[in-house]
């Protein structure tokens, strides 16, 4: 009976996967179609992905996303990582209050958050453009960083920053070898969050974005409005990178926990 449950589950999680990850590998495949027909395989070429890089709008498209993405990263992991540090030291009710805050933009859906950063914007009189874009990016990104670093903080010593102060220690000596790299493992996977988030967003982007500045979800939203094969060249591009960063997400800070409990059964040893 037993092994019976078990195989009808298995079989339910296969279906799922099926039905998530299928349209993805038909996608890749018909990205290699020699032919233009997005229904009939005729033949192998990578003709898609070199029309791609002659296209010079694709290629702005191509930096402005990725410059996006490592800029909002790197200010949004450092936004978050200090915020997630400061909330762990504050009064519950502050803590609380503040992650209630947080959740916000999270819980809500992203047309929300589009609609009022391009409201923001139009009243604070800025022109949309990139700067907008890597403005409102940041401000997505920011509260994931928060929810991903905040735990490991939690899990820290309370005691060991006072210890490593009374050592001799500065505060921001204490900051940068005692406490970052031990949430380490937080930090890296708040950081490849945000990248992910910020570089596959289109809603936001859409709203907030100017003429003539465009990230790669809006030349591929832009591209289904006509019949062109590059399209599932350039998805299959995009979903390489989520999947590149996501896994380097869940395999390295396991990696870093792992090198670390060596070190301190070494140690003991």
């Amino acid at each position: 009976m037993r092994k019976e449950r078990k195989s009808v589950r298995i079989l339910w999680i296969g279906v799922c996967l099926f039905f998530l990850y299928f349209p993805l590998i038909i996608m890749a495949v018909f990205s290699f179609n020699d032919a233009k027909s997005l229904t009939h395989f005729s033949g192998f070429s990578f003709k898609w992905y070199g029309s791609l890089f002659e296209n010079t709008q694709l290629l702005d498209a191509v930096l402005v996303s990725v410059s996006i993405a490592i800029i909002a990263t790197i200010v949004s992991t450092i936004l978050g990582t200090i915020t997630a540090i400061a909330l762990s030291k504050s009064k519950k009710i502050v803590r609380t209050s503040i992650l209630q805050v947080n959740n916000l933009p999270i819980m809500n859906p992203e047309i929300v958050t589009a609609i009022a950063l391009m409201l923001f914007f139009s009243f604070a009189n800025i022109e949309k453009g990139y700067m907008t874009m890597l403005l409102a990016h940041i401000a997505f990104c920011t509260p994931y960083v928060i929810t991903n670093v905040l735990p490991k903080v939690k899990q820290l010593d309370p005691h060991l920053a006072d210890a490593a102060m009374d050592l001799g220690a500065t505060p921001f000596q204490t900051l940068m070898k005692v406490i970052i790299p031990q949430i380490k493992p937080g930090i890296l996977a708040g950081a490849l969050f945000a990248f992910t988030m910020s570089f596959d967003d289109f809603i936001i982007s859409y709203f907030v974005s100017g003429n003539g500045v465009e990230n790669i979800s809006i030349v591929v939203y832009n591209m289904t409005k006509r019949l062109n094969p590059s399209i599932y060249a350039l998805s299959t591009i995009v979903l390489v990178v989520i999947l590149f960063a996501l896994l380097i997400g869940t395999f390295v800070p396991y990696i870093l926990v792992k090198r670390k409990g060596v070190k301190m059964n070494e140690e003991v040893n």
